[in-house]
């Protein structure tokens, strides 16, 4: 028997035992051939990817000005790009907050591209494709003595310092773990972002602040200094919470394929964040 030949029927019988134990596609970012994955059969019949979107900044940032793609950001990135490779059209669903998870199980979306934070309870319905984080970094002044030296957010943990942030947020059952050492302190929620004032008037040394809104922050008020520093604080992993797009359980060859791609492209998603959260929206 050739070698060719040989080649042919290994195939074939390779091809065979998969079919008959339904093992599941691990062919990376090639496309599944047709019948391995419902979902993506579907699309492409009818030659358009539906995705559930809601603008949220830094990750899905809607296009207001009446030209141009209707949004941007990593997760359209990624939208794209899934469109583009399966050779169909991109179509926008819009939804809400309560819909942007239970319309992937109505069908009426193939994926939800709206900014969705993992939690154990959407995992119990969905697949995440995760490609950020919602994250926070603490910040101070420049130019105060008790922060010249320090370098990272490790370094915080002293007793000389006062840490502030917003009674009744997050940070608040965070920080006593996280900082054991600090003196903390609660203020009242004032609509900002940050109790900036509390740092600039000198009655704490650091301040807790979401990634995503420090950008914006340094760019108005001059002289402040973010832990961890530069980009680094832009990719932050205190208190991170995981950031993805969604689709439902019942197809995990159409998951694996999404996650496939991402992994393909995955410092480009993340070069298109840092770029808008540099950008301040």
């Amino acid at each position: 028997m050739s070698l060719a030949r040989m080649t042919r029927r290994m195939a074939l019988a390779m091809t065979l035992l998969v079919g008959s134990t339904g093992l599941a596609f691990s062919g990376g970012a090639d496309i599944p051939a047709a019948g391995q994955s419902a979902k993506i059969d579907a699309i492409k019949q009818r030659g358009v990817l539906k995705v559930a979107a809601i603008g949220e900044f830094p990750w899905l940032p809607e296009n207001t000005s009446g030209s141009g793609p209707q949004f941007s950001g990593p997760a359209w990135l990624l939208a794209e790009e899934y469109a583009k490779r399966l050779g169909v059209k991109l179509e926008v669903v819009p939804v809400s907050h309560e819909t942007k998870v239970p319309i992937l199980a109505t069908g009426e979306a193939d994926i939800s591209i709206a900014p969705l934070a993992v939690t154990p309870k959407r995992q119990e319905v969905v697949n995440f494709v995760v490609y950020s984080r919602s994250s926070l970094c603490m910040f101070g002044l420049a130019d105060n003595a008790k922060l010249k030296d320090l370098k990272t957010v490790d370094d915080l943990n002293r007793d000389d310092l006062t840490m502030v942030y917003f009674t009744g947020t997050p940070p608040e059952t965070w920080a006593p773990t996280r900082f054991p050492k600090i003196t903390l302190k609660g203020v009242a929620g004032s609509g900002a972002n940050a109790p900036v004032e509390e740092i600039l008037a000198k009655r704490a040394d650091i301040a807790t602040i979401d990634n995503v809104a420090w950008p914006a922050l340094n760019k108005q008020v001059p002289g402040l200094v973010s832990f961890p520093a530069g980009d680094d604080c832009l990719q932050s992993k205190e208190m991170a919470t995981d950031v993805g797009l969604a689709v439902d359980k019942k197809d995990p060859v159409f998951h694996a394929w999404l996650q496939a791609v991402y992994d393909e492209m995955k410092d480009q998603v993340t070069a298109e964040e840092i770029k808008l959260l540099k950008s301040g929206g």
